[in-house]
């Protein structure tokens, strides 16, 4: 089985990849008049799976991540660095070697399957299968991510780079691309004045998906940054735009376009679970640590060309494809047909999935916002009330992407169009059905975290999820706080050094609870304020911490001693990371900058220190250089086990 089919599923990945001679996608205002069919079929898709499939169990424990990159080229002459927009051409060269690999009998471990992504610059990619329940497997995770690496080499010039950054610092200033390009604020997709129509991938999907969320919301979109207020830095600060705009806040920078969000690179986990329980359970458990492991892989302090007061691009990406009208977000009258929408089409989850002992309604004290008559036709079909809301609140959405050829479709072999609304409901945890008439089981996706410079601290945020989800399963873990509460940690997550400085909302009796005693009346479920070192290393009479669960259910599963060097070196890494005694990529950043001789401490990143931090950054992800204060101290050699 290919990851990439067990993450999105067979017919989803084989229909979208490519299309057929005659095949295009629709623009808004022929897509508009399908939305209702294509709901009306997607939930039909829905029930005829949860029909087939809602009593499967036994399904394997298989797991993988999926890695965004961008291609960057380094000019040292002229001490620039720009995003190259070649990324079609090296997937080209990168599949073509794909193939060669999986017929030459090449370990399966070392292999890697490439995707498109959004943007000209990006590559995405993947283990070619999917990890299992073995321990060793988690030893495979960072050398697959060390040949991703490799291989590319093959596919880029000698002054390239594939970097697992989050955020391009420059990402929308003038000539960040290589070939330059200037933005067409009066062109057919985007019409951004700031970021160029060729920074899209060119498959037709994503241009339409681009200029169907601007036609869609009447306008283009509005994402404003708090701005860092250096000891420099205008006050008020104002930004002198090529064409000013009411959407821009004064003390924020502006961005006005889908690339600037979905433009950065993020690394996701998606996990098989063995029933539809064991995956709902899941859900609702991981959906409470999603702030907690975001504040820990910031990576994103600067947008535009310019130091922001965040860490993270968590609400840059939700505005970037947030395509409410003016009366869904509550700025205009409601025209017919329309209701007003809390959110973004990306965000945080709006409701818990339950059906454990340890749910219970009082959690789910988000208003959120669903198709009634889709509700009850769910309920009347067999799922219960907390599921049929789920995907009831996901159909609020229309569909963005449907092409001429494929409105058509057989809803008893076909998810199609389920999953055309599905998957553009960018959450920050995803509840994924089986496709129809596949080996894949009911699965989620884990998917908040930002992606990491080294090979060696992706692979240990991968390693530590799972384990995670391990530890909850085993031990029957109950993270369970009021979704209002998680709501207010994705927020505080991202503030700057949120790490060091914040503080979130955590159940601190997540264990030896039994559901009699968790649902007793007047038992308080202990949504305490720690700090994001006394989650995940506990605090004495409080809490016992994340790390010290994963310790303890490895321990019960007496690993050998190499098994558990290496992935206590990932546990050690988080450990003290969440301690603060190693940085985040985000503060490694601001620290870099700060002391550049070339910044004036006006927030302002020009070419000269970006180019240098994407050179260290460059160094440090090739393992040229170790950063102590971003990796720790480099680690010794496993001692050999005692001999009698």
């Amino acid at each position: 089985l290919n990851y990439h089919e067990f993450s999105h599923g067979i017919l989803c990945v084989r229909k979208m990849a490519k299309l057929e001679v005659g095949d295009y996608p629709l623009p808004w205002a022929e897509v508009r008049p399908h939305a209702a069919y294509i709901k009306e079929h997607g939930i039909t898709q829905l029930i005829n799976i949860y029909h087939r499939l809602k009593d499967r169990t036994g399904d394997r424990l298989l797991w993988g991540d999926e890695i965004e990159y961008m291609v960057v080229k380094f000019d040292a002459e002229r001490k620039v660095a720009r995003l190259s927009l070649r990324s079609a051409e090296a997937l080209a060269v990168l599949v073509h070697q794909e193939e060669e690999l999986k017929h030459s009998g090449a370990d399966i471990a070392e292999q890697v399957t490439w995707h498109p992504e959004y943007a000209s610059y990006m590559l995405e990619a993947t283990p070619m299968a999917p990890y299992g329940a073995s321990l060793q497997d988690f030893l495979k995770v960072e050398p697959n991510m060390a040949a991703r690496r490799k291989l590319v080499r093959a596919a880029l010039h000698d002054d390239e780079a594939l970097m697992s950054i989050t955020n391009f610092p420059r990402l929308g200033c003038k000539d960040f691309t290589e070939p330059p390009v200037a933005p067409n604020p009066d062109g057919q997709v985007s019409q951004s004045q700031f970021l160029p129509d060729s920074i899209i991938n060119v498959h037709p999907r994503f241009p339409t998906l681009t200029a169907n969320i601007r036609r869609r919301r009447g306008s283009n979109v509005a994402i404003n940054v708090p701005i860092y207020k250096d000891t420099h830095t205008p006050s008020p600060f104002l930004e002198l735009l090529p064409r000013p705009t009411d959407a821009a806040l004064p003390e924020h920078i502006y961005m006005d376009a889908m690339g600037f969000g979905m433009g950065c690179c993020c690394l996701q986990v998606t996990f098989q679970a063995c029933s539809l329980s064991e995956a709902r359970y899941l859900y609702d458990q991981l959906a409470c640590i999603t702030p907690i492991v975001l504040a820990l892989s910031a990576g994103a302090p600067v947008f535009r060309g310019l130091l922001a007061d965040v860490d993270c691009r968590w609400n840059v990406i939700a505005g970037s494809v947030d395509d409410r009208t003016p009366g869904e977000r509550g700025r205009a009258p409601l025209a017919d047909g329309e209701r007003l929408i809390r959110k973004s089409r990306y965000d945080s989850i709006d409701s818990f999935l339950g059906g454990n002992p340890f749910f219970r309604d009082e959690y789910n004290d988000l208003p959120y916002e669903f198709d009634a008559d889709i509700c009850a036709r769910l309920e009347a079909n067999g799922l219960d009330t907390l599921l049929s809301r789920h995907f009831a609140h996901l159909f609020i959405r229309d569909p963005l992407v449907v092409y001429n050829n494929m409105l058509v479709q057989d809803d008893t072999v076909s998810s199609l169009h389920f999953e055309n609304i599905q998957s553009t409901n960018w959450q920050t945890m995803r509840f994924k059905p089986p496709p129809p008439d596949s080996p894949i089981g009911w699965r989620v996706e884990f998917r908040p975290t930002e992606v990491q410079l080294t090979d060696f601290e992706n692979a240990a945020y991968v390693v530590f999820v799972v384990l995670l989800t391990r530890a909850i399963l085993s031990t029957h873990l109950n993270f369970y706080i009021p979704l209002s509460k998680v709501d207010i940690n994705m927020q505080r997550a991202q503030q700057r050094d949120a790490v060091r400085q914040g503080r979130f909302f955590f159940r601190s009796d997540v264990c030896g609870c039994l559901p009699e005693v968790c649902h007793a009346e007047g038992h308080v479920h202990g949504a305490a304020e720690m700090t994001i070192n006394e989650i995940i290393n506990g605090k004495p009479g409080v809490f016992v911490g994340l790390i010290p669960l994963v310790r303890s259910y490895l321990a019960d599963i007496n690993p050998d001693l190499h098994t558990r060097f290496r992935i206590d070196r990932y546990l050690t890494l988080i450990s003290k990371r969440a301690a603060g005694e190693i940085q985040t990529a985000a503060m490694w950043m601001r620290d870099f900058i700060a002391a550049h001789p070339d910044y004036k401490h006006d927030s302002v990143i020009s070419d000269a220190v970006a180019f240098d931090l994407l050179s260290a950054a460059r160094d440090i992800s090739d393992g040229k250089v170790h950063c102590e204060a971003l990796l720790g101290p480099p680690p010794c050699a496993p001692q050999p086990p005692c001999t009698p």
